[in-house]
């Protein structure tokens, strides 16, 4: 017997596979692969989320209403403009399964997040790739792609893997260039490790615009990536939608709970911005002086290009690596077979990433 056929599309979905976080026979391994906190989350994170034990038999909050009204504070936002997430992905998947479907097209840019194209076939949806330009976000690419079925856009800015970013400049010349019937999402889970002066997330255009979507996470520099927290702002009828289509107790109280205070440690949130710019910078430079080809960053890691020689490729530095109990990530699925993509830890974590790299790059 076979089991009843799901939806065209669904079956073309490559299931997302996260970073690895253990090897055989290694008890201690230095997990690089998935852009994790450094530092992890914030001491009074902790204790919030310790707070919760006993209420667990209490349902949460349905609506987050203080967790938003902490994000609004942070960011001098509206609070009834904001939603609240399983993390962010549950929020760019209900915005694509709730502005497009079969028929509709979702563009993204080549080197964009995998998670684009799964939400895309999930809602029956076209995805659609536009070309780069030096691994970056092409606006012109993006805009020439754009067609009658472009239902919406999704824009990762800071982009993952690649590291690199647009200016406000740039962000602002896309909005204009999209179609009012076109949603952009901008996916901004690295803002808050950004500190290039022409950068901004995306919150100014998400308040002025009718068909802009800012979306943020707590997983990256607030360390709660265990709790799954995320949230979006944008126009109060797209908010509305989003209200309309997820579950009605999408955020559990710890995340909640965890949430509020580790985004009201602004002292700890800028402690691991400072430690992340100190060891993201250290290592790039390490890395370039064994020659290998460091792509600029303004996230919590670096996309690192190795030579094309089987001794010396990113396949044979990531076998070594992991011999050596360092995880980084490989990046092949995203047509980035020569690279690495490896996340800012510690420093000793960093300088024993080095320290493996100098020794395979002597020895190849």
């Amino acid at each position: 017997m076979s089991t009843p056929p799901p939806r065209p599309g669904i079956l073309d979905i490559a299931p997302y596979i996260g970073g690895l976080s253990e090897l055989p026979d290694i008890d201690k391994v230095i997990k690089l692969s998935s852009n994790e906190s450094a530092l992890g989350p914030s001491p009074a994170a902790k204790e919030a989320y310790l707070d919760v034990a006993d209420h667990l038999h209490r349902y949460p909050d349905s609506s987050a209403s203080e967790l938003r009204n902490a994000i609004a504070r942070e960011y001098g936002i509206e609070s009834e403009k904001i939603i609240c997430g399983n993390g962010s992905d549950e929020l760019i998947s209900l915005l694509v399964s709730a502005y497009a479907g079969p028929g509709d097209e979702v563009l993204y840019s080549r080197h964009g997040f995998l998670v684009y194209p799964i939400a895309a076939y999930a809602a029956g949806a076209t995805p659609v790739e536009a070309p780069e330009k030096n691994l970056k976000t092409d606006i012109d690419a993006i805009l020439n792609a754009v067609s009658e079925k472009t239902r919406v856009v999704l824009i990762a800015n800071p982009n993952n893997p690649t590291g690199s970013y647009l200016d406000n400049d740039e962000m602002e010349r896309l909005a204009n260039g999209l179609p009012e019937r076109t949603l952009l999402v901008i996916d901004a889970a690295y803002a808050e490790y950004v500190t290039a002066g022409d950068y901004t997330a995306g919150d100014g255009l998400a308040a002025t615009r009718n068909n802009v979507v800012m979306t943020r996470t707590f997983s990256k520099i607030h360390g709660l990536s265990a709790l799954r927290l995320g949230w979006a702002y944008g126009p109060a009828g797209v908010i509305d939608v989003l209200n309309r289509t997820r579950g009605p107790f999408n955020v559990s109280a710890a995340a909640q709970a965890a949430g509020i205070a580790a985004i009201s440690d602004s002292a700890f949130t800028a402690r691991a911005r400072a430690d992340n710019e100190t060891w993201r910078q250290w290592t790039a430079d390490q890395l370039n002086g064994l020659g290998l080809t460091v792509h600029p960053s303004v996230a919590n890691f670096l996309l690192v290009g190795f030579p094309l020689e089987p001794a010396r490729c990113a396949a044979a530095a990531d076998a070594f690596l992991k011999q050596n109990g360092i995880i980084v990530r490989r990046v092949d699925n995203y047509g980035l077979a020569d690279c690495l993509r490896i996340s800012i830890g510690t420093e000793e974590e960093m300088q024993a990433l080095v320290k493996a790299l100098t020794r395979f790059m002597s020895a190849a």
